[in-house]
């Protein structure tokens, strides 16, 4: 039987808890915003546009903080069929494999099954979005020089998410009944990083035929 959309997202399964923005913040605000031209059915082409008169960092961040936010449930929602048994590699298809490096632990890029990567993963986008000098929250504090860079990063792993939901557990999207939020959450991500220029071409590759 096919999910709706809230059971499909709001699962009590999920990867880790939401990251909220506050209420009364600008940040909030333009959350709000963005929610409300997603479900007025707009063409999702022009709801990642910027809005007039706002910051685009600001614009930025929130998008950041709810890809991660989406990405992350669309996983834990399939993640018991992405097992170190079914994937001991994390890849997208034969062609591309995907390595992890940080900055502690991992600090040459390093083999891990898809289960581990998207542990590093999650757990290295939540530190950096609580991160307040990263991602200030506090009215008239600045983005740091840096602030685009280190999303361009994160959106770029995000995407190898997708890349591997795709590839590797699309009949089980489908068998959930979820293909078509997924598609929806997946084209909204694509056009947003197309917009403001934020994951190098190449990185696109795997998915160029969606």
């Amino acid at each position: 039987m096919a999910l709706c959309l809230k059971q499909v997202f709001n699962k009590d399964k999920t990867f880790r808890p939401r990251k909220k923005f506050e209420p009364g913040t600008q940040r909030f605000e333009l959350y709000k915003k963005a929610q409300a031209s997603l479900k007025s059915g707009l063409d999702l082409k022009a709801v990642v546009q910027l809005p007039p008169g706002e910051s685009i960092n600001d614009w930025i961040a929130v998008h950041v903080v709810d890809f991660f936010n989406r990405i992350n449930l669309i996983y834990g929602t399939m993640s018991e069929y992405c097992t170190e048994r079914s994937c001991p590699i994390m890849s997208g298809g034969l062609k591309y494999e995907y390595r992890w490096q940080d900055d502690s632990k991992y600090k040459k890029p390093t083999k891990l099954s898809a289960p581990q990567y998207m542990c590093m993963l999650m757990d290295w986008i939540e530190m950096l979005i609580n991160n307040e000098d990263i991602f200030p929250t506090r009215i008239g504090v600045p983005f740091p020089k840096q602030f685009q860079q280190v999303c361009t990063k994160i959106l770029t792993r995000l995407f190898r998410v997708f890349v591997h939901v795709y590839i590797h557990h699309f009949d089980s999207i489908i068998n959930m009944g979820a293909e078509a939020h997924v598609n929806t959450c997946y084209k909204h991500f694509y056009y947003f990083i197309r917009e403001f220029s934020l994951i190098d071409h190449r990185e696109l590759e795997p998915l160029v035929r969606m």
